[in-house]
This record gives C-alpha cells, sequence and structure tokens, in this order.
C-alpha cells in the first residue's frame, strides 16, 4: 500500500517574510500576471489550505514571492501513516503481532480429499 501523504501551505508565512502582510496586496500582483482572482479568492488562497489550484495561478505566486515550491508547499505523512511511524515502523513494513492487517481476513486454503 503507498503511503498517504498530505501537504502543509505556506503562502501567509512566505508573504510574511517578504514584507507582505494583506490579502489585497496580492491581487494588483496576480493581475499583472494575467491570473484574475476575486478578493474573497484570494483571501482564501492566503488563509486556507487550497484543495485545488491552477498551475498558472502557482507558477504567478513563485514568480512575485521568488519562493520555490519548498518553501510554498510542504509534504507531509497523512495522520494514518505518522501513527504507524511513531511506533517505530516504517510504512511498508508488514504489520506485526498484534497489530490489524490483511492477515485475519484472508480465506484458508481449501483442501479436496477424496471420498
Amino acid at each position: 500500500m503507498a503511503a498517504k501523504l498530505d501537504y502543509r501551505w505556506h503562502l501567509r508565512e512566505v508573504m510574511a517574510t517578504r514584507g507582505m502582510f494583506l490579502t489585497t496586496d496580492l491581487g494588483p500582483l496576480l493581475a499583472e500576471r494575467g491570473i484574475d482572482l476575486s478578493p474573497s479568492q484570494i483571501y482564501r488562497l492566503v488563509a486556507e489550505r487550497p484543495e485545488r489550484l491552477s498551475l498558472r495561478t502557482l507558477m504567478a505566486l513563485l514568480d512575485i514571492l521568488g519562493c520555490t515550491m519548498d518553501e510554498l508547499i510542504e509534504p507531509v505523512a497523512a495522520a494514518g501513516a505518522k501513527r504507524r511511524r511513531a511506533a517505530g515502523a516504517e510504512p511498508n513494513d508488514p504489520p506485526g503481532p498484534g497489530e490489524a492487517g490483511v492477515g485475519g481476513f484472508r480465506p484458508r486454503r481449501a483442501r479436496i480429499v477424496p471420498e
């Protein structure tokens, strides 16, 4: 099973390090690059973690802020994967004794015996 990933959105922090403290500062800079967002969309982009983001908008943000994607988006393990790592197991290790896994749900092999 593949590890589940999540991310942290650092737009507000990156803006602050660049001296931009108001979401309204971002609107004209995005418009210069052909990205037309309403003030409420810009606020949500800064204040909340976006679920969908166009690559054009992402590239415009990177250009405006002079940063890399690593500074803006931080990949992290999802909540379920954190518990497993905390127990000392690697993400792809099979479950140990007493841990939930598929082993208890596998059917037994049928044995055919002659009559």
